[in-house]
């Protein structure tokens, strides 16, 4: 088992950075999963840490040791794909003990090693089958597999699920969430799948355009976003922005979005107050939009008037498009909830869950 470090590490392509000074610390046992857009620097960041990418500044440690000139097959880790890179010509046994042989290691602790990998992801009726003759989850399958029985100290996952369809990715999500708990191994996984990573990872670290935005739990990425980035990315369906000031009137603290203003709850006056009169921007999440016939109690909320663009109906919710005088936004409602097309609705936002950020540095303000 094994901790890794990033530590000011770079990779330039010529002129351009893709990774810019990223220093993270990922405990032994952790699973650490990198996200964010195509191009932000996340399979990069995992390339450089197997050894396929070279590092243009800084150092990588898995354990204590630098691996900067460590080649990959001696780094101990293992790596699974997107494209899972299965040989085609060999049966699922032997893509799977390939690189045991390779390592001349004694027959017997091959088949041992193989048939456990393959019992524990209920893949032991496969071992003779050729990849062609599997589906897209078996193949992901036998691509874990062929990690699990390196019993390496890092596993490495780029995007390994996006070959597969909705309901197999929910699936193989739990699968490889049990597997971190059996197997108590470091993984690194990578996504541009927010929700992959708000499910799967004990802390997440969000990138956009090489740099590090934020890493943490992701309880708490949701709940305390750094920066306007990082607050509409994680969330599904993503936080509204409004760009807004933030008022003085009528003896309260006021978000004034132009075509409406909604109040600044007394307990969060404390943080806002040197902003007052400043431009902002105000987010709020779809989720805390309620219909006021179904409104949570014990809230500070404010009514915010508005059309109905578009009803999604889940079963066990609504999500609702609003439009108010030509802002638009959304809302995740009661699916009891009598809001129809064409109609208008007066929403309840729940400001205990208000977000403001600065217009300018577009960080949090706290």
């Amino acid at each position: 088992m094994a901790s890794v470090r990033f530590e000011n590490v770079f990779k330039r392509f010529g002129d351009v950075n893709a990774v810019s000074d990223l220093n993270i610390e990922i405990a032994d046992r952790e699973f650490l999963v990198f996200v964010g857009p195509s191009g932000c620097g996340k399979t990069t960041s995992l390339r450089m840490l197997a050894g396929l990418e070279e590092i243009s500044d800084g150092n990588i440690y898995i354990g204590d040791r630098v691996v900067n000139d460590v080649p990959p097959k001696d780094r101990d880790i293992a790596m699974v794909f997107q494209s899972y890179a299965l040989y085609p010509h060999m049966s699922v046994y032997d893509n799977m003990a390939f690189g045991l042989k390779l390592r001349k290691m004694p027959k017997a602790e091959i088949d041992q090693r193989v048939r456990d990998a393959a019992r524990r992801m209920g893949i032991e009726h496969l071992l003779d089958r050729k990849p062609k003759q599997l589906s897209g989850g078996q193949r992901q399958r036998v691509a874990v597999c062929r990690a699990i029985v390196r019993n390496p100290a890092v596993f490495l996952m780029d995007e390994p699920l996006s070959n597969l369809d909705a309901k197999l990715r929910v699936q193989a999500r739990a699968e490889i969430s049990k597997l971190h708990q059996q197997l108590g191994t470091t993984f690194i996984y990578v996504t541009h799948d927010q929700t992959e990573a708000m499910t799967m990872g004990t802390r997440i670290a969000v990138m956009k355009d090489g740099v590090l935005q934020q890493i943490d739990t992701p309880q708490t990425l949701y709940d305390r976003p750094d920066n306007l980035f990082v607050a509409g990315f994680i969330g599904s369906p993503s936080m509204n922005f409004f760009d807004a000031t933030l008022t003085n009137t009528d003896g309260g603290v006021y978000v004034d979005c132009g075509t409406f203003r909604v109040r600044v709850p007394d307990q969060k006056l404390a943080q806002y107050k040197a902003y007052v009169g400043k431009p902002v921007v105000f987010g709020i999440r779809p989720e805390h939009i309620h219909d006021p016939e179904y409104l949570p109690q014990g809230i500070h909320s404010a009514l915010v008037d508005s059309k109905v663009e578009v009803t999604e109906l889940m079963g066990n919710e609504v999500i609702v498009y609003l439009e108010n005088h030509g802002k638009t936004f959304l809302a995740r409602v009661d699916p009891r909830s009598k809001a129809r097309v064409g109609g208008a609705i007066s929403v309840a936002m729940n400001m205990d869950n208000m977000h403001l950020f600065d217009k300018d540095t577009e960080k949090s303000i706290r």
